[in-house]
């Protein structure tokens, strides 16, 4: 997925620690005297693909709160739950999404949730690469809103960095309407000061946007953009109802946007207008959202998704094709996050985040374009192989970081725990 976007047949990858030191034909390429070799005949290698937006404890939710509307499912389940959260129920679950993201080729992911440190060290021992952020919710309560800004502050500090680099730290205001005016140019200049991006959840639902007018008497972004807190180092998950204006608006301020297509399906949120996005310029990743919400981290579930709500919604097929979708869940996704300079595509000087998805199966033959195959016929258990900064976290369907068993056993206790409570 660099600027050429070639497929190398007959390929060859060599890594040298945590970078790439070779992509190319293997006839092409120098001699190279390697300490492990994977062979890769019948097998696609591309970037590791990058989960723009999920909440990756709410594992520990799946399955408990469905067929609910949005308003519903956070005040009468979700949040009452979340209240009742202890940090070894987020580390349970982290864990688990963990697991799940590496069985299914994710290898970086931008998350918000509590127990941030708890997020940093699953994804530490589990070897994956992420952007956390923790929640900031004010919700009417002026001190709650400085707490959670104090904390983040904090996390930012101690966890910007972590696990050799591969954990990098955002501010997580959660929405406009859960976090007023004052709270949202504090974030800004705190995140400008400790040059974090921001990570927020923007225009997700009639309902929210509608509240937001009638409180502010304008638009989120609108708002947003009066307070001086749009800016490229924002994460604007959803984007659902906006405006053209409000689109040329982020176009101009070079916000990132994740689209969350199974999540906004799910709880019926409606269809954020992609294209329209990308022809202003807009970048685009994929995200699953959390799996409360979803209810999986399939991100080649979301590729396929993402691509056909788009179809339907605009009546034409011809939007959102394969390769534009590879695209969006690697280098644009990367982009999203800041790190295009490091993940996202397979180049030389790159880190190693590479994933091998096994084609000789019967869903997969024959391949007359991979990148159709890719999206539309590739599902997450198609993954063989995933290495992430130059080690091997997963081998011929073998995770070698984490017991499976264990991870599942403990995750299924913190959720019953936490319902017994």
């Amino acid at each position: 997925m660099d600027g050429r976007r070639e497929v190398v047949k007959e390929g060859l990858i060599a890594i040298k620690n945590d970078v790439i030191t070779y992509v190319g034909r293997e006839a092409d390429a120098p001699p190279i005297k390697a300490e492990k070799t994977i062979d890769g005949h019948g097998k696609v290698a591309l970037p590791g693909l990058v989960n723009c937006h999920t909440h990756l404890p709410m594992t520990i939710f799946r399955g408990i709160a469905e067929d609910q509307e949005l308003s519903r499912w956070l005040r009468e389940t979700i949040w009452p739950l979340e209240a009742k959260l202890r940090s070894e129920d987020v580390y349970a679950g982290a864990l688990l999404g963990c697991l799940e993201m590496i069985k299914s080729g994710t290898t970086c992911f931008a998350d918000m949730y509590f127990y941030g440190d708890m997020v940093a060290k699953a994804v530490e021992k589990a070897g994956l690469r992420c952007v956390l952020a923790l929640g900031i919710i004010e919700a009417g309560d002026v001190e709650r809103g400085k707490k959670g800004l104090k904390d983040s502050v904090e996390f930012a500090r101690r966890f910007d960095g972590y696990a050799e680099g591969r954990v990098r730290v955002r501010l997580g205001p959660h929405a406009v309407y859960t976090c007023g005016p004052d709270l949202l140019m504090k974030v800004r200049d705190v995140a400008s000061k400790l040059n974090v991006g921001i990570h927020i959840h923007l225009a997700e639902s009639k309902a929210m946007v509608e509240l937001v007018k009638e409180r502010y008497g304008s638009t989120e972004v609108e708002l947003l953009e009066s307070l001086g807190f749009l800016k490229s180092d924002v994460l604007a998950a959803h984007c659902i109802y906006l405006s053209e204006r409000e689109m040329q608006i982020m176009a101009r301020r070079d916000v990132k946007v994740s689209y969350n297509p199974v999540a906004n399906m799910k709880i019926a949120l409606g269809v954020p207008k992609i294209r329209d996005l990308m022809s202003l310029g807009v970048t685009v990743g994929i995200g699953t959202d959390g799996p409360a919400s979803n209810n999986v981290l399939d991100m080649f579930e979301s590729m396929k998704v993402a691509a056909l709500l788009q179809k339907v919604h605009y009546m034409d097929s011809r939007v959102l094709p394969a390769q534009s979708v590879v695209k969006m869940a690697t280098i644009d996704g990367a982009r999203a996050l800041g790190l295009e300079g490091s993940v996202g595509s397979l180049e030389v000087g790159k880190k190693a985040d590479v994933i091998l998805v096994g084609f000789r199966k019967p869903h997969l033959t024959p391949v007359h374009d991979f990148y159709a195959n890719l999206v539309y016929s590739a599902r997450g258990s198609d993954v063989e192989t995933v290495i992430v900064d130059g080690k091997v976290l997963m081998e011929g369907g073998e995770v070698k970081t984490l017991d499976e068993e264990a991870v599942m056993e403990g995750a299924e206790e913190a959720a019953l725990d936490l319902l017994a409570r």
